[in-house]
């Protein structure tokens, strides 16, 4: 009976130790070094939890381990041990290091001689444009109303016909304004007398062929059109050029952090933030032109067109750390 007492309560003794290893949670604890009352003694202070350090001493040698400083340390609770005041629950650490691999606390960056430098990148890209927009117009001027509105009409689609055959499958033509107005005569004293009417017809042309720009210029001024307010060049597929810009920005931002570490005799540790402060899209280039007006003038030649560059800007605002010798 004896035999079998002692038998079941090693039995229990093993359940409870094997119990005991099970309950052992291994837990990761982020928060802030600081002293204890206790002489030698440290925690994590950890929002409002308190995480007594039971081996410190395997890790006062660190550079890093100074108060205040944030750290993640791995490890288990004691609930068994019990010390003088009892500052925290127990806890044996098994790797503990600076929270972030480089600190965070403003404390430990001053104790590593981290600062921090606020640079700006810019950058221009140049890109050839890819699209055209014009705008031609039909003017009429008649006595009556009717003869205005008739003559622009026919005028108006002889123009969009020979725009349509001149710009091509790929071209987008649309009319972009009408209007008939009468035209007076303004003198003191009297009312104003109306001594005709104008009708304008306004068509937009967009071409992804900048080739046929001129040739488009010429098929309208030869069918009736007689007043065109400009071509405007942009870039419609602008995203490539774009991304370069910000990329280049980037770049330039980074190198300004290393010129200025270097000139304080230490390294960029990391960058911090990066913050895009714009990309400008390109503006259309415009172009006066007066190629209708010489036409009618009896210029036989064909319209020269000359397409330049846009520019794409980006501005880019990075902080970084960086890492300098004490002095």
């Amino acid at each position: 009976m004896s035999r079998k007492l002692i038998t079941f309560l090693g039995a229990l003794a093993l359940v409870t130790v094997l119990a005991g290893v099970a309950a052992a949670k291994e837990i990761t604890v982020r928060g802030r070094l600081q002293r204890t009352v206790e002489a030698g003694g440290w925690v994590i202070v950890s929002g409002n939890q308190k995480y007594l350090i039971l081996n410190a001493q395997r890790f006062q040698s660190e550079k890093w381990f100074a108060e205040t400083v944030e750290v993640e340390a791995v490890g288990e609770t004691k609930s068994d041990v019990m010390t003088s005041f009892m500052e925290g629950s127990p806890f044996e650490v098994r790797t503990m290091r600076p929270f972030g691999q480089g600190g965070s606390g403003e404390n430990q960056n001053a104790s590593k001689g981290l600062t921090k430098v606020w640079v700006t990148g810019d950058s221009i890209v140049q890109a050839q444009p890819d699209t055209a927009i014009l705008s031609i117009s039909v003017v009429s001027q008649a006595k009556r109303a009717l003869d205005a509105q008739q003559d622009n009409a026919n005028k108006s689609d002889a123009v969009v016909r020979a725009l349509k055959s001149a710009a091509g499958a790929g071209a987008e033509i649309k009319t972009s304004g009408y209007s008939l107005q009468p035209q007076r005569v303004y003198k003191e004293g009297v009312p104003p007398t109306i001594t005709g009417y104008e009708a304008r017809n306004s068509v937009t042309v967009i071409l992804s062929d900048l080739t046929k720009v001129g040739a488009v210029i010429d098929a309208a001024s030869q069918a009736g059109a007689n007043d065109l307010g400009g071509i405007s060049f942009t870039l419609r597929k602008d995203r490539p050029a774009r991304d370069q810009a910000l990329a280049d920005a980037t770049r330039e931002a980074i190198n300004k952090a290393q010129v200025i570490a270097q000139a304080l005799g230490g390294r960029v540790v990391r960058v911090v933030e990066v913050q895009e402060e714009g990309v400008q899209r390109p503006r259309p280039v415009y172009e006066a032109m007066d190629q209708l007006q010489s036409m009618r003038a009896g210029v036989a030649a064909s319209t020269p067109i000359q397409v330049g560059t846009l520019d794409i800007t980006s501005r880019v605002q990075l902080i970084a750390e960086v890492e300098v010798p004490p002095r």
